[in-house]
């Protein structure tokens, strides 16, 4: 039988929104319990940080240059983290003893697979000194060299989900954080995986630019639109995009 492993996972997405932490159990196959789970909102101080941070990151040109508003952002976001588990810890009367391991996903403020370049912000060796646990970080680099989109997490773990929840044909999951990605499932277990466009981020985007908010909450905004125009939604399912290869 598999050794079950007690692990914590750590991301901050491109919503900027705060660090979300979740506790599984695991063989490395399967998910084998679901633990808590919660989201540690960043400031609005903190979102204007990483904010200049992506568009800073504009301008280098490999992953490892850290100008004055990256380096900035970099370190509000470690320290960030490790609060993060800090108070997941104590809000869940858990000990540090148990985990197995820390996954720190970092943020992301560039992301050209076109360019095999992916940043993220994030300082993993900093993470494990401050907490004294082992942590797994810059896991994107690696992947985006081998010819991959940056995201080699997310398919092994939907594919997880899929064996966890039972299911026996092909299997399909649409992951819509601020990018969209799409991961297909055959029955063998094959896995296609690949970013399929925009996710929030353009809502998000728009809505500071327009309200000052950001994001839109509940979908309100988006409910008092009209409905689409599927004349132009045809030309533009036209794009070359759509007949690339998965």
């Amino acid at each position: 039988m598999a050794r079950i492993h007690t692990v914590i996972g750590l991301m901050s997405g491109t919503s900027m929104d705060g660090v979300d932490v979740a506790l599984i159990d695991t063989d490395g196959t399967t998910v084998s319990r679901f633990g808590p789970f919660r989201t540690y909102a960043f400031s609005a101080a903190d979102r204007e940080i990483v904010r200049s941070a992506v568009a800073e990151a504009r301008t280098v040109a490999a992953r490892e240059e850290r100008p004055a508003a990256m380096a900035r952002a970099e370190t509000m976001v470690t320290e960030r983290h490790a609060e993060a588990v800090e108070r997941f810890l104590s809000d869940f009367q858990l000990s540090g003893e148990t985990i197995e391991a820390i996954g720190f996903h970092g943020q992301t403020v560039f992301h050209d697979p076109a360019r095999a370049l992916t940043i993220q912000l994030g300082d993993g060796a900093a993470l494990a000194d401050r907490l004294g646990m082992t942590v797994v970080w810059d896991m994107r680099a690696d992947d985006m060299a081998a010819g991959g989109q940056g995201a080699p997490l997310a398919p092994a773990y939907h594919r997880a989900l899929a064996e966890t929840a039972g299911f026996s044909g092909p299997s399909a999951f649409i992951n819509i954080g601020g990018v969209a990605n799409i991961t297909w499932i055959g029955s063998d277990g094959t896995l296609i995986a690949f970013d399929c466009g925009p996710g929030n981020a353009l809502i998000d985007d728009w809505m500071q630019e327009k309200t000052g908010r950001a994001y839109d909450p509940d979908g309100s905004v988006a409910r008092s639109g009209a409905p689409p125009d599927v004349a132009l939604l045809e030309e533009l399912l036209t794009d070359v995009y759509f007949r690339a290869p998965p």
